[in-house]
């Protein structure tokens, strides 16, 4: 079985440690975890968890079945096989002088990204898209040369109207903890 990239969303309570058990919970089956973006959702006290992973679909399965048990969890989805919309976001400094400065202006038109901060030596490019939009601008600013880069991992959803994820009342967590 192929490893392939999956795309795991999780709805959990908003508490202290949350995070930790998830990681946790990919640490102790060996799983490297791409990316993980925690926001909040639209569900008061709701936090959604974008995860992705490497690996084969039956372990995958395995893992979100676990996470799935984990106290904290109201729902879990693995995305990966649905029409998805994916983003991430990155902020790139670009070393600039006068001579480069309108070429870099020319490239962030094309990618329709942003310029967010101008230095004396530099430029700082705000992107957001897809990961392989984000790459390919990379890969033009290597050449100018890139002394700072930080980037999001990928958030997701489903496309439509109906969502996986979606809880028609806010979790009772109480009676989810005296079913464990």
């Amino acid at each position: 079985m192929a490893a392939t990239k999956h795309t795991l969303v999780a709805l959990v309570e908003d508490k202290p440690g949350v995070l930790s058990r998830v990681a946790s919970l990919f640490r102790r089956r060996n799983f490297n975890i791409e990316s993980i973006v925690v926001g909040h959702s639209e569900i008061p006290h709701i936090s959604r968890v974008t995860i992705v992973v490497d690996g084969a679909t039956t372990v995958v399965e395995q893992v979100r079945k676990q996470l799935d048990k984990v106290i904290d969890a109201v729902k879990v989805s693995d995305i990966t096989g649905e029409g998805v919309i994916a983003r991430e976001l990155a902020l790139m400094k670009v070393k600039a002088t006068a001579s480069t400065r309108s070429e870099i202006m020319q490239i962030v038109d094309i990618f329709r990204a942003n310029i967010v901060d101008v230095g004396s030596d530099s430029v700082t490019v705000e992107v957001t898209g897809d990961e392989e939009k984000i790459n390919s601008l990379l890969n033009l600013f290597r050449g100018f040369g890139i002394s700072e880069l930080a980037r999001t991992g990928r958030i997701a959803m489903t496309r439509g109207v109906l969502s996986p994820l979606q809880v028609e009342k806010e979790p009772d967590t109480d009676a989810k903890r005296q079913k464990a």
